[in-house]
């Protein structure tokens, strides 16, 4: 059943869309958490590996996923507009994309691997890297399945059912590890495993939630447009970008970090763990701003997305102070939850407590990308994340390694790339808006 989000309350419809993706996504995070807690289980260096595997992976899966954020945004246009029939094409045509980009991601993900260790200096657990992130490439089909039919859902109005699947496979997943890491002995091989049969379980039942909207009717008519693929991958581009180079800013980091020990990588990935949870609102939030923006913008309701973009900061900015509150009183717990070893405690504890402060930031990044997508102006996106992920990083890292400085010096130096980022976007975000508001000449209603 479509929603319409084009009238009544932005706020009610904001928590309602938000709501059931922060839940999704909370538990998507627990996914993860559940990976790392078993590799700690395993060894330190298999800790180390799953902490390197992520930033990598999500190098590889990035295009799909800024992909999947730019179908959101036509889609939603597209029904925003009462315009079904064009909504169902784009939809169909996107699937077809979706396969031939599944092939390429996951052959350029299997040849670039060991090039990217080799970087790094290919260290110790760099072949426990290899063995689960190869395992995971192989089922890249049903990532991308995945979040090219939540984006589908979601343009619809339906975050409920991503939550749903996301929920299930999260306690799926823990028996799983148990089963192939502490039954069959797997190591980080049998977390994959487990990871692989989440993900097949989860992309099934999206198409078939998929299958029940309008958008599959009159499947049968499909005809391949390359202009609608082509307009995808020029939306895409920028949040593609965007997604890659977040994946490749946690390698840049990790790189630096390297020299520290495998301990100093392994507290990376476990802070970096328990920063996902506590941002999940975020990105929830994130969610549910850019399907609102992009239904009303479709139906030129432009009034609608100002308060739209408010309340979103209000709730984030909430949210944001729980967790660096969180980070201070109960850092040294979080990260005892995932692990034994108190170096390891120590360090993430450190980084939690100093980088935590950057959520503000990140809660102004979020929600502004989400409103530059949903108004289909999102060039801005990939050179400020080059400069946020790449240009600033290298420089002031470099900088710090010359003069040997300690590790928190880059936690510090995180903050103010992250805020001076977020302080750029908001002004360049309101400016886009103004232009907008101008351009349609717009009028509120009286």
């Amino acid at each position: 059943m479509q929603t319409n989000l084009n009238t009544g309350s932005i706020q009610k419809h904001l928590i309602r869309l938000s709501l059931p993706a922060i839940i999704g996504y909370f538990f998507h995070t627990m996914f993860n958490i559940t990976d790392t807690y078993f590799a700690g289980e395993i060894s330190t260096q298999a800790l180390a590996a799953l902490s390197l595997s992520s930033s990598i992976f999500f190098m590889i899966l990035a295009v799909s996923i800024g992909m999947s954020e730019a179908l959101t945004s036509l889609v939603g246009n597209a029904v925003g507009s009462e315009n079904m029939p064009q909504a169902r094409h784009i939809a169909l045509n996107s699937l077809a994309f979706a396969l031939v980009l599944s092939l390429g991601l996951s052959l350029f993900g299997l040849w670039s691997m060991p090039y990217l260790l080799e970087i790094l200096g290919n260290p110790l657990y760099g072949t426990q890297t290899l063995h689960y992130i190869n395992t995971i490439l192989y089922a890249t089909l049903f990532f991308i399945g995945s979040f090219f039919f939540n984006a589908l859902l979601s343009a619809m109005g339906d975050t409920i059912s991503f939550r749903n699947i996301l929920i299930a496979t999260s306690f799926l997943n823990v028996l799983l590890n148990y089963i192939f890491v502490k039954l069959f002995g797997f190591g980080v091989i049998g977390i994959a495993i487990a990871t692989v049969i989440s993900e097949c379980i989860s992309m099934l039942y999206l198409f078939y939630k998929f299958k029940k909207t309008a958008l599959w009717k009159g499947y049968k008519q499909f005809r391949l447009d390359f202009s609608v693929i082509q307009n995808l991958l020029h939306q895409g581009f920028p949040p593609s970008m965007n997604m890659f180079l977040i994946g490749f800013g946690m390698y840049i980091i990790t790189y630096y970090i390297v020299p520290y020990g495998s301990e100093a990588v392994a507290a990376y990935g476990v802070a970096v763990r328990i920063e996902q949870v506590f941002l999940m609102p975020v990105a929830g939030l994130s969610v549910a701003t850019l399907t609102l923006i992009s239904r009303n913008n479709g139906a030129k309701l432009y009034y609608r997305i100002r308060p739209t973009i408010h309340f979103a900061l209000r709730y984030g900015f909430i949210f944001s102070a729980i967790g660096v509150i969180s980070f201070f009183l109960f850092g040294n717990f979080l990260s005892s939850l995932l692990t034994n070893d108190t170096t390891i405690m120590h360090l993430s504890t450190t980084y939690l407590r100093i980088c935590g402060f950057a959520f503000f930031a990140f809660v102004i990044i979020f929600i502004s990308i989400a409103m530059l997508q949903g108004i289909a102006k999102p060039k801005i996106i990939f050179p400020l994340s080059l400069y946020r992920q790449v240009i600033a990083p290298v420089l002031l890292f470099s900088f710090f390694s010359l003069f040997h400085l300690p590790i928190e010096s880059i936690w510090f130096g995180l903050n103010v790339i992250i805020f001076s980022s977020a302080l750029y976007l908001w002004k360049h975000s309101n400016i886009q808006l103004s232009k907008l508001y101008q351009e349609r000449h717009f009028n509120a209603p009286q």
